[in-house]
């Protein structure tokens, strides 16, 4: 298991789902964990509690991280309390599905800057930090739908989409000062998200899914974590894409 120690991680969206699965393990693994929330608090405090019961260090912090001064306020806390931050995963991330005739401006609007803007605008400010030390590690959280696209997601898949560019665009800026840039790609993973979604809808999912299963949270959590390590010290401006096959 790659080692983590000494590490401080922030983890937007880090209450829920898939983000509350990369507190966990990168906690298990030995990081100091941030676990930003928007309104979850609760969400928050339990994923904070876990991992304290194991012994790990952690803390949770609100923040809408799509704006930008709540944004800046956030990592000045951060910085002036753990002096730094090696690890930035952009988990957080909505939908408001429809198809493009039915969706509203507004909706269209609220997934870009929960999705995108976010990422970007706490890239900016972890960029600023690592590069003064010379070190560090960007995680985005993006989807198979930036990828392949996906009718009713037209906001969505833009704001994924979006994501890759930032990514692979930052992963050029920063190279030269020893930070990188990466992205991960979820397919079909058993979350909250999906929990609504009808027997119907999941069987015909999975059917498209070579390994012939959906995805568990932890799946995304374990690239996250190889990604933030020194295993992945050579990796870079790439996206790793966990989804069974699906989109292959």
């Amino acid at each position: 298991m790659s080692n983590l120690a000494g590490k401080t991680a922030l983890v937007t969206g880090g209450g829920r789902g898939i983000g509350r699965a990369i507190c966990l393990e990168l906690a298990a693994r030995g990081a100091t964990v941030i676990v930003n929330y928007n309104r979850s608090g609760a969400a928050a405090d339990e994923v904070v509690s876990l991992i304290e019961a194991g012994n790990g260090v952690a803390q949770s912090v609100q923040a809408d991280v799509s704006d930008a001064d709540q944004v800046a306020s956030l990592f000045k806390a951060i910085l002036s309390e753990h002096k730094s931050i090696d690890i930035l995963v952009n988990n957080a991330g909505m939908t408001r599905d429809n198809v493009i005739m039915m969706m509203k401006p507004a909706d269209f609007d609220a997934v870009i800057e929960t999705n995108l803007r976010s990422c970007w605008l706490c890239c900016k400010s972890a960029a600023r930090a690592m590069m003064r030390k010379r070190t560090g590690s960007i995680i985005n959280i993006t989807s198979v739908v930036g990828i392949a696209g996906n009718g009713g997601q037209t906001n969505y898949a833009a704001s994924k989409a979006g994501i890759l560019g930032l990514t692979k665009s930052l992963a050029k800026e920063l190279a030269a000062r020893g930070v990188r840039v990466n992205a991960v790609a979820p397919g079909f993973v058993e979350t909250a998200m999906t929990a609504d979604l009808s027997d119907e809808i999941k069987d015909k999912a999975v059917e498209a899914i070579p390994l012939g299963r959906m995805g568990a949270p932890e799946d995304i959590a374990r690239a996250v974590a190889f990604l933030a390590s020194d295993d992945a010290s050579y990796i870079t401006g790439q996206t790793l894409v966990v989804d069974g096959g699906m989109v292959m």
